[in-house]
């Protein structure tokens, strides 16, 4: 196996990676893998924490770990969580934006309203009727809010972006 097929079956490994939180989404959909680097047979992966103090960083490392360990040609696999450049709600992919709604979890919005205000729609009906029903919800990285139209409450993943 070439060093190019190793990283590309990296990837593929990468993709089965879920959020230990979503089950839904995996490390690549939210965005989080930035490089995989091969040196002979040790792979370093460098990732983006979504926020820094999550407290699943060690479960997905050791799940990276494990299953990085079981591709043909790698001996040692080292996970690294990197800050700069940091993570952003924008390296989410449509796909990850798709697992996130069948959680019941709407995807951050792409626009930030002038105010620094934000808006989703629910992801159980996709109405624009929603209110903010606490800004904190059960982890740092989402709000909890409430559909007026369908009657459910849901959590939506907060906005980040370099430019807030």
């Amino acid at each position: 196996m070439t060093a190019v097929d190793t990283k590309d079956r990296i990837y593929q490994v990468l993709d089965t990676i879920k959020d230990p939180e979503i089950d839904t989404v995996s490390v690549l959909d939210l965005g989080m893998v930035e490089q995989v680097e091969i040196d002979g047979q040790h792979v370093t992966i460098k990732m983006l924490p979504t926020f820094s103090g999550c407290p699943a960083l060690n479960i997905i490392q050791g799940n990276i770990e494990r299953a990085v360990k079981t591709v043909e040609n790698v001996d040692s696999v080292e996970v690294q969580f990197i800050f700069n450049p940091p993570w952003t709600s924008d390296r989410i992919t449509e796909k990850g934006k798709e697992g996130l709604k069948q959680f019941g979890i709407a995807p951050p919005p792409k626009y930030l309203e002038e105010d620094g205000s934000w808006h989703v729609n629910c992801p159980y009906c996709n109405s624009e009727y929603v209110t903010m029903e606490n800004l904190f919800g059960p982890t740092a990285c989402r709000s909890i809010l409430y559909c007026k139209s369908c009657k459910n409450p849901f959590e939506a993943m907060k906005p980040i972006s370099t430019l807030m």
